[in-house]
């Protein structure tokens, strides 16, 4: 039987995915390899869904008169691999084989700056952050995740999957409390099966 999980190019782009090229990001460190995944959570304005400000964001085209809040993060140069809105649509902002700025200041299991051999992957939603408990995550996000996952560790050697907060302790607490880790295992562990 065919696997229909869709694949990553040998370019490192998804092809389930809608490209949006960010200029935020750079090289690999030679000879590294992806080995860790670390999931995100994002809405711009905080606790708001939907329209086009997280890739303005991550095209260094937000408009930082648009709305009080985006005037805090002007000037900021991030970026994610992927982002994954609340309806499961799949958008790619950076090759997986190179070096997106999602991470920031980071460490995993003694090994500093985490963009160096990892994936990052936003999700849309509202952790907390700003006031209140936070969104629970979409099913379709959940069911995009797992397939892009399982894509994946087709291609790389994913030894983790973390959260960002997770490698930025302290200072980071997304995805945060409502998103489902126990969901996303068993969900990874079924298609291994």
């Amino acid at each position: 039987m065919v696997d229909p999980t869709p694949a990553l190019d040998a370019d490192g782009w998804f092809s389930d995915a809608i490209r949006v090229d960010s200029p935020n990001h750079d090289a690999r460190p030679v000879g590294e390899s992806v080995s860790l995944v670390v999931i995100h959570a994002i809405s711009l304005p905080p606790g708001q869904f939907g329209g086009n400000a997280v890739g303005q964001l991550f095209t260094n085209c937000l408009d930082a008169a648009a709305h009080p809040y985006f005037a805090t993060i002007q000037g900021l140069r991030v970026s994610a691999h992927f982002f994954i809105r609340r309806d499961g649509e799949l958008i790619q902002f950076v090759s997986t084989d190179r070096r997106a700025w999602h991470a920031g200041v980071s460490c995993w299991r003694g090994r500093q700056r985490c963009n160096d051999f990892s994936i990052g992957i936003e999700l849309e939603g509202d952790h907390g952050d700003h006031g209140g408990a936070g969104h629970a995550y979409e099913e379709a996000q959940y069911c995009q995740l797992v397939a892009l996952i399982h894509a994946l560790r087709q291609r790389y050697p994913i030894g983790a999957i973390v959260g960002h907060c997770d490698v930025a302790a302290g200072r980071k607490s997304d995805p945060g409390p409502r998103f489902d880790w126990l969901r996303l295992s068993t969900a990874l562990d079924a298609r291994v099966a």
